[in-house]
C-alpha cells in the first residue's frame, strides 16, 4: 500500500504509540483487500456498529480504555446502534434478571467509554442514523467508516454516499485517524451492478419480502433492479425512503449487499443507468410465483410451531416517522373492524429516541398508545439474543430479525390482522 507522508509518519509513530497501532490495524485490513491506498473520510459523523454492553466483550472495552488512556479521541462525533435494554419493553422476571445480572452488566460502563470518545449526544443510539430527526446524513459522494449493515447499504444507495461493510471496531479506527482503504465500494468500479433484478409482480412487493429474495440470491454482488419504480414512484420522498430503508435491510441480512441500485430512482441509478451494469451482468426475475416461493421457505424455528404468539416486534431496522404513523392508522382502522379497543398481543414498536420525540409531539403518538402498542428506542435483536427468548413465540415484519433471532416472519398485512386479532 503507497501511505501519504502524513499517513507514513503515523504508522512509523510520530503521534504516539496507540495512533500507531490504529493506523497499522487499518494498513493491514486495506492489505487484504487488495488497498492500493488510504483515502480520506469525508462525512461529517461516524456511525459505530457496537453498542451493547455485553459481559463477554471485554477486548471491546480494554481497546476503547487504551483510546483514552492514551488521549485518542474519534476525528468525528458518532451515532451508535441501539441500546439493547428497555424497562418499557415486555419481559418476566427471569428474563431481566438474565440481562441486567448476566448479559448486559458492562452497558453504563461501555456509554461512559463512548461519551468520553465522540458520542455525538446521550442519545445518539439507533441503526437508522441518516434519519433527518436523528442528523447523522451523510451527502452523496461522501467516503465513510461505517460497520453497520443496514445502514451501509442505506448510505450507498439511497444517499449515494461511500461505503464498505467494515467489520465492527474497524469503524472507529477510520474515524481516529481519518483514512479508510480504498477498495471495494469506493472504488467506481466496485460500485458497478453484476446482476440485473427485474420486478415483474402484480402488486407492491413486500419490501422485508424483496430485499430478502434479491439477498439470497444475489449474496455480496451489487444488484441493478428494473421495475420496481413502478410500485415506489420515481422520487426519494419520505415513502420511497421508507421501503428502500427496509428492503436494504433485508437485502444486507439475508445476503450481504451492501450497495443496490434502482433505475429511475437512487441517486447513481439516476445519474449513470444502465451504464452502471458490468458486462456479463447475470439476471434475476421476480415475480408473485418466486416471492412466494422464498417466504415458504422460511424456517419456522419455535418449538411448538402453532404456538400463539406472545410478542411481536416491528421495527429492525428502526421505524421512521411516516412509518409510525402509518402503523397508528392501520392499527386504529382494523382494531375498530375487529371490535378491538388494544391489541391482542404484546406488541412493541422500535424507532429512534429523536424519532420517538418528535412522534411525541404528533397527535398519532397518544393514538397509538391507546391501542396498546409499546414504543421504544432498543434493539429487538439484542433483546432476542439469548437462550431464554429461543423458548417465546416472538413474530416480526423484520427479515433481518427473523434471519439473527428465532422470531417467526409474517408480511405487515399479516402482522397487523394478528395483532389486532382479526383472521389469518
Amino acid at each position: 500500500m503507497i501511505l501519504t507522508q502524513e499517513q507514513q509518519a503515523i504508522l512509523n509513530g510520530e503521534k504516539g504509540e496507540t495512533l500507531a497501532k490504529v493506523m497499522k490495524t487499518l494498513v493491514m485490513y486495506g492489505d487484504a483487500f487488495g488497498a492500493e491506498k488510504l483515502v480520506p473520510i469525508t462525512s461529517k459523523y461516524n456511525h459505530l456498529v457496537t453498542s451493547f454492553g455485553l459481559k463477554v466483550m471485554s477486548p471491546v472495552y480494554d481497546l476503547m480504555q487504551q483510546l483514552l488512556d492514551a488521549g485518542v479521541c474519534s476525528e468525528q462525533k458518532f451515532s451508535v446502534d441501539p441500546r439493547p435494554l428497555d424497562k418499557n419493553v415486555p419481559a418476566n422476571l427471569l428474563q431481566n434478571f438474565v440481562f441486567n445480572n448476566f448479559m448486559y452488566t458492562k452497558q453504563g460502563f461501555y456509554e461512559e467509554q463512548l461519551n468520553k470518545l465522540g458520542l455525538l449526544d446521550k442519545n445518539a443510539f439507533t441503526c437508522t442514523c441518516y434519519m433527518d430527526e436523528v442528523g447523522n446524513k451523510p451527502k452523496k459522494g461522501d467516503v465513510l467508516s461505517w460497520a453497520e449493515s443496514s445502514a451501509v447499504v442505506y448510505a450507498n444507495s439511497v444517499l449515494g454516499a461511500r461505503c464498505n461493510r467494515n467489520s465492527g471496531i474497524i469503524d472507529i479506527m477510520g474515524s481516529i485517524v481519518g483514512y479508510v482503504p480504498y477498495f471495494g465500494l469506493l472504488t467506481d468500479e466496485g460500485r458497478r451492478a453484476t446482476w440485473v433484478v427485474k420486478i415483474q409482480t402484480t402488486k407492491k412487493p413486500e419490501a422485508q419480502l424483496l430485499g430478502s429474495a434479491i439477498g439470497m440470491k444475489v449474496m455480496e454482488d451489487v444488484p441493478y433492479v428494473v421495475g420496481l419504480d413502478k410500485w415506489i414512484g420515481s422520487e426519494l420522498n419520505s415513502s420511497a425512503c421508507a421501503y428502500l430503508k427496509d428492503f436494504g435491510a433485508a437485502t444486507a441480512s439475508n445476503g450481504a449487499v451492501g450497495l443496490y441500485h434502482i433505475a429511475n430512482l437512487t441517486p447513481e441509478a439516476v445519474e449513470l443507468g444502465e451504464e452502471l451494469i458490468a458486462e456479463g451482468a447475470k439476471e434475476y426475475v421476480i415475480d408473485d410465483a418466486e416471492l412466494e416461493r422464498v417466504k415458504n421457505n422460511y424456517p419456522v424455528i419455535w418449538k411448538n410451531p402453532d404456538a400463539k404468539p406472545k410478542l411481536c416486534f416491528v421495527g429492525c431496522p428502526h421505524l421512521s416517522l411516516e412509518q409510525l404513523k402509518d402503523w397508528t392508522q392501520k392499527i386504529e382502522l382494523e382494531l375498530k373492524n375487529n371490535g378491538k379497543k388494544k391489541v391482542v398481543i404484546n406488541t412493541v414498536f422500535t424507532a429512534a429516541p429523536a424519532v420517538l420525540e418528535a412522534f411525541e409531539k404528533t397527535e398519532y403518538a397518544a393514538r397509538l398508545k391507546e391501542t396498546g402498542v409499546i414504543t421504544s428506542y432498543i434493539c429487538p435483536l439484542m433483546y432476542m439474543n439469548n437462550p431464554l427468548c429461543k423458548k417465546m413465540p416472538v413474530i416480526t415484519s423484520s427479515n433481518k430479525l427473523r434471519t439473527y433471532t428465532s422470531a417467526r416472519y409474517y408480511t405487515d398485512a399479516e402482522i397487523l390482522t394478528i395483532i389486532t386479532g382479526g383472521k389469518k
